[in-house]
């Protein structure tokens, strides 16, 4: 997983609130638990004009020039703007993972479903929770003004607005740790490694029987 520490990224803005995991990466993208990929297929309804399958190559496909993320103002952005209850649905990782998988390493929201919220901190995105006004207010300046970027520190828990401002948010401090180090679960049984050889080698010594 991607350490994540400060992050200086351009923002889009997704005004919609409810937004589940079919509508974040559609059911028949499900087959594949590769992690990777699923990119193309972010939004895939709202975004191509046409039904998406697994396999198809993206790049022909008509595109839905109305949704943001096909404005030539928005492309290669790293911070979504999102309205309360994203993330609701299914608990589908691949949700996360498409997001990821797209560009994005933050979404701003004034509040996340549950699951979607802990998937993203184990696939190295920072989820923030800001206030109805301070969403509102990101909205309407990402809007109004061109190449809007925000600033993004995890260290000191803060966001930084194009005008000096900032804000704060909460982040518990074991997903703040496992975010600034790049450790997801795999990651974090990794540094007991040693401890887990030393454990299956005297299981093996004391309990040849369950090895034979």
């Amino acid at each position: 997983m991607k350490a994540f520490t400060t992050l200086t990224g351009l923002a889009a803005p997704i005004d919609r609130a409810n937004i589940d995991t079919d509508a974040i990466i559609p059911k028949q993208f499900l087959k594949s638990i590769k992690r990777s990929g699923f990119g193309p297929y972010l939004f895939d309804e709202w975004r191509y004009k046409d039904h998406g399958e697994p396999g198809m190559d993206c790049t022909n496909r008509p595109l839905n020039e109305d949704f943001v993320l096909n404005q030539p103002r928005y492309k290669g952005a790293q911070i979504m703007l999102a309205r309360e209850n994203f993330g609701c649905g299914s608990s589908r990782e691949h949700a996360p993972w498409a997001i990821e998988d797209f560009g994005f390493r933050v979404i701003i929201a004034p509040s996340f479903a549950d699951i979607f919220f802990g998937n993203c901190y184990k696939n190295g995105m920072l989820p923030i929770v800001a206030s109805h006004a301070m969403v509102d207010k990101l909205f309407n300046e990402c809007e109004a003004n061109m190449g809007y970027s925000l600033s993004v520190d995890l260290p000191s828990q803060t966001v930084t607005l194009p005008s000096g401002e900032t804000f704060g948010f909460e982040i518990n401090a074991t997903s703040k740790h496992n975010l600034l180090n790049g450790l997801d679960e795999i990651g974090l049984t990794l540094m007991h490694a040693d401890a887990i050889k030393k454990f299956e080698t005297k299981h093996q010594a004391t309990q040849p029987w369950l090895f034979t």
